[in-house]
């Protein structure tokens, strides 16, 4: 089968054995590029796994399904509280870096990382669950509440579902973005969207920085009011300029979120509900469809943002 995987600092289709084994043999029908993908590959840190932990597909039997890509050591005191989030091997054993992924014809995972899809969800537009996951496990760490004035830092995927999450606890939302249809999409979901270089009141009671640049975190604090809270989901690849005088000063919380967890309510499945019920949200995120072949291509469309992209799909 073909499988797309990181060598010589590019994405790379090669032909792999078809995965048998222990586990749930997965047919993909979609699979998405994450902005993470795009900087493992650049600094050169993936292994010899096959990519994506955005996808989804279906079962031997026909049953549409999303794959939530931790995958718990099953021994430690965090994967026994369903924070698999903070297992120690997490990253290893994370489907798409550690374990073989999505990017490939078939994806072999184990049985508790299956979310059979809801009904008015199909599994070409699935993939989009896994970063709605990210954002509703961010605001419910934030304790976004009904009423709050939330400020979101960033238009791609995350910044977007982060948008749809807020809402979705009832907080009025301002989206920042670099590029127009960025904040086109953002309006859709119900933001009041501007430039990121505009300027605006601030005082939010909640920011959330979908970016992870090293001058996100410090626009972040100044967007937030004193006492406010700060929320992390973006990856800091690059490391960040820590404004601790202002943090301090202003008694702000900062709250650091990492994938998700599998306690009750399960946000995984939380998410492929919100995905089917809210009206073009996969429509909207999802800009570009490739075949596995032509991963050079696709690639190259989702690092131009100012192309279009949002979410780059691979439909095996």
């Amino acid at each position: 089968m073909l499988a797309i995987k990181a060598s010589n600092g590019a994405a790379e289709v090669q032909e792999v054995p078809k995965p048998d084994g222990d586990g749930v043999l997965v047919q993909v029908v979609s699979s998405s590029i994450c902005g993470s993908d795009l900087h493992m590959i650049d600094i050169g840190i993936l292994g010899e796994a096959t990519l994506g932990h955005e996808f989804a597909g279906t079962l031997p039997d026909g049953t549409g399904v999303a794959v939530e890509p931790t995958a718990p050591c099953g021994v430690c005191e965090y994967c026994a509280d369903d924070q698999l989030q903070l297992c120690r091997t997490a990253t290893e054993r994370l489907i798409g870096f550690g374990l073989d992924g999505g990017m490939a014809e078939y994806c072999l995972v184990q049985p508790d990382s299956i979310i059979v899809l809801p009904d008015g969800l199909e599994p070409s537009d699935a993939c989009v669950v896994e970063p709605t996951a990210i954002s509703l496990h961010a605001a419910r760490r934030g304790r976004i509440v009904d009423g709050e004035r939330v400020c979101v830092i960033g238009g791609g995927a995350i910044g977007l579902t982060a948008v749809v999450a807020s809402r979705r606890h009832g907080a009025v939302v301002t989206l920042l973005g670099r590029h127009d249809h960025q904040l086109e999409a953002g309006e859709r979901f119900g933001a009041v969207s501007q430039h990121s270089g505009d300027t605006h009141a601030d005082g939010f009671d909640v920011v959330l920085d979908a970016v992870g640049s090293p001058f996100s975190l410090g626009e972040a604090v100044r967007r937030v009011r004193p006492g406010g809270r700060v929320i992390l989901v973006g990856s800091y690849w690059d490391g960040s300029e820590f404004p601790a005088m202002e943090i301090c000063l202003s008694e702000i919380d900062l709250i650091p979120a990492s994938m998700y967890d599998r306690s009750a309510p399960r946000v995984f499945e939380e998410a492929a509900r919100l995905v089917a019920t809210t009206p073009d949200l996969a429509n909207t995120l999802i800009t570009h469809r490739f075949p596995l072949e032509a991963a050079p291509e696709a690639f190259a469309a989702a690092a131009d943002r100012k192309a279009g992209s949002i979410r780059v799909v691979f439909e095996p």
